[in-house]
């Protein structure tokens, strides 16, 4: 590419531009050249940068979540845990990037039916987004329906229905009780 010519194949711009156009390819489905566009900008990274910085976390992410779309979990946890640790290290544990980090090894725990690991790391998420952003926020408003969600799911709906009822509360108060999503907030009590 011009930016490899310009500036040397080890470049973090080049590592940019690669994992860009490894999010295009994964988009496309085309998962074995986003794989590869990806690990590239990892070794990039890693070496301009050492192995714990965002840019890497990042990269792991995104490798995380293509794993996990070619249904390869244990991959794809293994890289959201190197990333979680990464942005802990970095960002501090109580950091937004963390609680966004925990939803999504929450949903791949959830996915492959592991409701007590996931529903101890979106208590996590809830508690870094309340204490972050206030009690009244859309980041909360999602996680309380996550949560809820998942308390539906296992049946626990006496431990459910208080997060839908809050999640409808702040969804009321935010957006005003005619919105579509408190409508949907009150199909799910």
């Amino acid at each position: 590419t011009i930016y490899e010519k310009a500036f040397g194949p080890d470049n973090t711009d080049v590592a940019r531009i690669l994992s860009d156009l490894g999010d295009l390819y994964k988009y496309r489905d085309d998962y074995d050249s986003a794989e590869a566009l990806y690990k590239r900008a990892l070794a990039i990274f890693e070496k301009a940068k050492g192995p714990d910085n965002t840019d890497v976390a990042r990269i792991l992410s995104a490798l995380g979540d293509l794993y996990e779309k070619r249904d390869d979990y244990d991959s794809a946890e293994a890289l959201y845990k190197r990333e979680l640790a990464i942005y802990e290290k970095v960002k501090g544990p109580d950091h937004p990037n963390v609680a966004m980090i925990l939803r999504d090894l929450g949903d791949l725990y959830k996915y492959r039916d592991n409701y007590d690991s996931a529903e101890a790391l979106y208590k996590r998420e809830l508690a870094i987004y309340e204490k972050a952003k206030g009690p009244d926020n859309g980041d909360v408003v999602f996680c309380l329906k996550i949560l809820g969600t998942l308390y539906m799911e296992r049946g626990d709906f006496a431990s459910a229905e208080p997060l839908l009822k809050r999640e409808l509360a702040i969804e009321e108060k935010l957006l005003g009780p005619d919105h579509p999503n408190v409508a949907t907030c009150l199909e799910n009590l």
